[in-house]
């Protein structure tokens, strides 16, 4: 719409060493000379610096900047380690995410440090009304920053205060050169009226100012949002944590986050995801460095694999059925109790899993019951490959449920599916997409766990 408009950027320097109480209008308004006038519809551009000095936001010792970035910080958002110490990116209580919280050494008198305004919007507001008042005109404030990009190399200016602009420019639903429909289409123009004016306000020169021409169609009324309303809201982001923070979160909880999950979507499971399940599974610790892990997985989506599975189920129902009436179990528990193994005829997947003692256990002369202790040994390693396995498929977003069925009748289980006797089933697991999410998990005290 306004392809036809020429957009002119100045830059104003000035020799002014800025101190708390300055009147930042009139050293503006003398820095312009009577050269220079101010139209009806300029953005004037501050770079923040000199706002947070004139706002008495200068930090005396440079031993102070580390304590100084915890106080303007809400969270951190990432560190990263280089060569010349640690950058620390933040998100400070205005919601901006910077290096540093935006603290800076450079600019500035030697041994000190600069904050940045404790509220831009409310500078620029209060600079925008002070403006209008002493020239009369209708103008627009932007207050920027430097700030690096992710993806991108070097640094440019960024809107972080706003006064008297549109500072999102909104063409959702408007039709683009070729009549097509925009979608999801936002300009920040308060980011490119600042990154214009930076073209004009070398960072070797003494030039904290600058005016832009021809964008008067940029300018509200009242005050208008803001820069606030530029920063994406934590809830939104893709980018709310650091890499190397992001990977500390997973690891932590990784485990705390795997629930079991017994009510399933229809989605058929990746074999990628399985693969990878598996691959965790095995690097799980075993005695004697072996391997003594195998896998049996079940898909709903192959015929053969799904014709096995049920006819597994079947025999592995009869022996129970037959274990639990040799008990004396009423008929009515007996089915209640068969009934609970249906969620491995329904689930879409079903990896069975089993140590196979063939594959490293050491035989022992049958004194002081050693082999037995050797079997157990295993069956703990078996264990750390079960829940290494349920980890990795609740970190890639599918939910699980342990059944211990196998354990209860290994002999059918080996005799169906033809295993030797040295297979020793250890559960079978249900697999599929969370059909709702799970409850939450009741907090365990670590000291109810302890032996005193």
């Amino acid at each position: 719409m306004h392809t036809n408009a020429g957009v002119q950027v100045y830059g104003l320097p000035t020799l002014h060493q800025f101190v708390s109480g300055d009147d930042l209008v009139a050293i503006f308004l003398e820095a312009l000379g009577p050269e220079n006038s101010l139209q009806d519809g300029d953005i004037i551009v501050i770079t923040s610096k000199v706002v947070a000095k004139c706002e008495g936001r200068v930090v005396t010792g440079v031993a102070d900047r580390e304590n100084a970035i915890k106080g303007e910080a809400k969270r951190i958002v990432a560190t990263k380690i280089h060569a010349r110490g640690v950058t620390t990116i933040v998100e400070t209580h205005n919601g901006l995410i910077l290096a540093a919280a935006g603290i800076d050494a450079s600019n500035t008198e030697p041994g000190t440090i600069v904050l940045l305004p404790v509220d831009p919007d409310r500078s620029a507001r209060e600079i925008r009304e002070r403006f209008e008042q002493v020239t009369g005109l209708r103008l627009g404030v932007v207050i920027t920053d430097t700030l690096g990009r992710a993806w991108r190399l070097g640094v440019t200016d960024h809107a972080i205060g706003a006064a008297g602009i549109t500072v999102l420019d909104d063409l959702t639903g408007k039709p683009d050169a070729f009549n097509r429909t925009l979608e999801m289409t936002v300009v920040a123009v308060a980011d490119e009226i600042a990154a214009a004016s930076e073209l004009v306000r070398p960072k070797d020169s003494l030039t904290p100012f600058a005016f832009i021409r021809g964008l008067e169609h940029l300018l509200t009324l009242d005050h208008g949002p803001g820069a606030r309303a530029i920063v994406r809201p934590t809830e939104e982001d893709l980018f709310s944590l650091g890499t190397a923070e992001s990977i500390a979160l997973g690891a932590q909880r990784a485990v705390t986050d795997r629930r079991t999950v017994r009510n399933f979507q229809e989605q058929q499971v990746p074999e990628l995801i399985i693969d990878q399940a598996i691959e965790a599974a095995i690097t799980a610790p075993a005695p004697h460095h072996s391997t003594p892990w195998r896998f049996l997985v079940l898909n709903s989506g192959d015929n053969e694999q799904s014709d096995i599975r049920i006819a597994l189920l079947d025999a592995m129902a009869q022996t129970w059925q037959r274990d639990l009436e040799a008990e004396g179990k009423p008929h009515e528990e007996v089915v209640k109790r068969i009934a609970r193994g249906n969620i491995l005829r329904t689930a879409p997947c079903v990896v069975l899993a089993f140590m196979d003692l063939a594959a490293g256990a050491h035989t022992y002369p049958e004194v002081g019951g050693r082999n037995s202790n050797e079997r157990d040994m295993f069956l703990v390693a078996g264990g750390a490959a079960v829940e290494n396995f349920l980890i990795s498929i609740s970190s890639q977003g599918y939910g699980s449920a342990w059944i211990s069925s196998t354990l209860f009748c290994p002999e059918t289980v080996r005799e169906h599916l033809g295993l030797p006797e040295t297979f020793t089933p250890l559960g079978a697991i249900a697999i599929g997409l969370p059909a709702t999410s799970p409850s939450q998990r009741q907090s365990r005290a670590v000291k109810d766990f302890l032996i005193n």
